[in-house]
């Protein structure tokens, strides 16, 4: 029976990886899919209503789902509710406040830490002036509750943005007032012609057209998004949402199509008439694909990929591969060593599938920003395991390659909370032949220089805390680590080159001393000398795993630290909330640190004797 744990664990595994691939399940019988498929326009991207949703839903709540009495909310079926029944959407708890001093100033109570757009309408015009004066001082010296209100008033103003996106939130019935103006259209033009340039006010036709410019214009300039595709001869990039959609038929004479359509469905939705809500849409995707073919199935891709959801999946197929490989070491050590390593590589199938599927989807090289180079980081160090440990075969690389998986894509899930991960670019990274040479080759250094602190961390808290690390056993996992800092110092190495040579093209100078070329300088140091100490007998194995963990802060440092200092040309794209984090992690190395130094007496397994 033995014999036969490994393949059903790997089983188990790649079930559980493949049942992100089936139909997403709501709440209601509507065609959830057919909705989240629907392409706009945001953040200069296109993408599937389902990820504005996820995102949107994410930055307010810090979770994908709605939570309330009623039941569970996915995501897209909220964002709905906001867009055709806001009066309905503004009692959902939505906004979580952690801040006490910003809850405080609101009077509410500390244990509650979810509100509803009601519960904050007596108190906006409050944190509107508190946010004005956060957003005078600058971002470094702003204090927590300064940037907590700042917070919150953005994500109040986004949703009040959403509420304006599709329909007038005042608007007893917008399809009526659509064809409403379809009606006024014709006249007012004829008197705008009539007027020869010069409009009278009190003409009716025109009074009547003013009427409705005036509240198309204000959802024009408040939408959060563009939902209404070019027409032919337009540019890829002129999408509308439907305030511009109804504005520019002033000059054309006719609405955009699908301005009707929409409106039409959200009604439909408002209502609950599932009937007309699903004639819309068929309605709209029939549009789509006749005239935007290609974008409706590039949005059908980003909607699968949201829903499988493979880096959720990793985490907890990492988690598992980690337990059994720690279980191997107490019992049947072949048996569930061989189990842990299958579900590694079930894991590991996953992340690439993941990471391959980002790729396309962007057109870019892995790492275009922060979220992705975790995603990165994470990939190559398990690659690299899985090599290690087809080589080795003592479970050591298996749990090195388990925890580096797992905690570079816990980082990237937090990272993900500060909205989409696919954003535009920034100008100075809008260059795939740079982002697939210099970028991805650094951070395959970043994944090497980890990789090395895992397998460090096994050598030292196993030694120390446990009996059954053998001399032996120390000694392969000492030459995995020597091995896997000679690749990182090879990386890092050509990598920082590189990124000279990018510089050189960019900014016109091949090294500034900017805190970011430091650091990675400091990392190729750091590399080289912890190798000339090792191979010039400077330091004993002990020594030289107390030098690879270190090896893990300068990279932390190098990766996120120099970017919360504000200067220098490498200083976008993180948080000043990943500062806790980043301490907390140093404080950690140099916690493992001292423990690999304590005197050989301390060591429980014969390692320091031997080392």
């Amino acid at each position: 029976m033995k014999k036969w744990i490994p393949w059903i664990a790997m089983g188990l595994a790649a079930a559980y990886a493949l049942a992100g691939l089936g139909r997403p399940k709501y709440g209601t019988d509507l065609d959830w899919v057919g909705v989240g498929e629907l392409p706009v326009l945001q953040g200069g991207r296109l993408k599937p209503l389902d990820t504005v949703a996820r995102n949107t839903l994410l930055t307010f709540r810090g979770k994908q789902t709605l939570r309330s009495e009623e039941g569970t909310t996915s995501a897209l079926e909220w964002l709905l509710r906001a867009l055709a029944d806001p009066g309905r959407a503004d009692k959902d708890k939505v906004f979580v406040i952690h801040d006490p001093d910003v809850l405080g100033l609101l009077g509410f109570q500390v244990k509650d830490k979810y509100f509803s757009f009601d519960d904050m309408g007596p108190h906006l015009e409050r944190i509107r002036d508190q946010a004005e004066r956060a957003s005078k001082i600058e971002s470094k010296q702003r204090t927590r509750f300064q940037g907590a209100v700042l917070n919150l008033h953005e994500r109040l103003m986004t949703y009040q943005m959403l509420r304006h996106t599709v329909q007038d939130p005042a608007s007893e019935s917008f399809p009526s007032d659509i064809r409403a103006f379809v009606g006024k259209l014709g006249p007012g033009r004829e008197a705008l012609r009539a007027s020869g340039g010069k409009p009278r006010a009190e003409d009716p036709a025109i009074a009547a057209l003013a009427d409705s410019f005036t509240r198309f214009q204000l959802m024009a300039q408040a939408g959060y998004f563009r939902f209404l595709p070019p027409l032919a001869g337009e540019g890829k990039d002129d999408w509308r949402n439907m305030g511009e959609g109804l504005l520019v038929s002033l000059s054309s004479g006719e609405i955009h199509p699908l301005a009707g359509r929409y409106a039409a469905m959200m009604e439909a939705f408002r209502k609950g008439d599932k009937g007309a809500f699903a004639a819309e849409l068929a309605a709209i995707r029939e549009y789509l694909g006749a005239h935007h073919a290609g974008v409706l199935r590039q949005m059908g891709h980003e909607f699968t990929f949201n829903h499988a959801g493979p880096f959720y999946r990793g985490i907890v197929l990492y988690v598992m591969a980690f337990l059994l490989v720690c279980f191997s070491w107490l019992r049947w050590s072949d048996v569930l060593g061989k189990a842990a390593y299958r579900v590694l590589l079930v894991a590991f199938v996953v992340h690439t599938l993941g990471l391959v599927a980002r790729v396309v989807l962007q057109g870019r090289p892995p790492v275009t920003n922060l979220y992705s180079s975790a995603v990165f980081v994470g990939w190559a160090a398990v690659l690299m395991a899985v090599v290690i440990e087809a080589l080795f075969r003592r479970g050591f690389a298996t749990a090195a390659a388990a925890v580096t998986g797992f905690v570079t894509l816990i980082i990237a899930h937090h990272l993900a909370s500060t909205g989409d991960t696919m954003e535009m670019m920034r100008a100075v990274l809008d260059s795939n032949f740079w982002l697939g040479t210099h970028v991805v080759t650094i951070t395959i250094g970043y994944s090497a220089t980890f990789l090395a602190g895992g397998l460090a961390h096994i050598y030292i808290l196993r030694g120390v805390f446990s009996r059954s690390f053998s001399a032996e056993a120390a000694k392969s996992v000492a030459q995995m680590v020597y091995g896997v800092v000679c690749f990182s110092l090879l990386f890092t190495f050509v990598g920082t080159v590189l990124g000279g040579i990018w510089a050189d093209q960019s900014w016109g100078r091949f090294w500034g001393w900017d805190p970011k070329e430091n650091g990675a300088l400091l990392i190729v140091l750091w590399d080289a000398i912890a190798l000339h100490a090792r191979s010039g007998n400077h330091v004993g194995e002990k020594g030289f795993m107390v030098m690879a963990v270190f090896g893990n802060i300068i990279t932390a440092i190098s990766w996120f630290g120099v970017n919360m200092l504000g200067i220098g040309l490498h200083s976008y794209g993180f948080m000043d909330a990943a500062l806790f984090w980043l301490v907390t992690f140093i404080l950690s190395q140099w916690a493992v640190m001292f423990i690999g130094s304590l005197p050989d007496r301390k060591w429980k397994s014969p390692v320091g004797a031997a080392a």
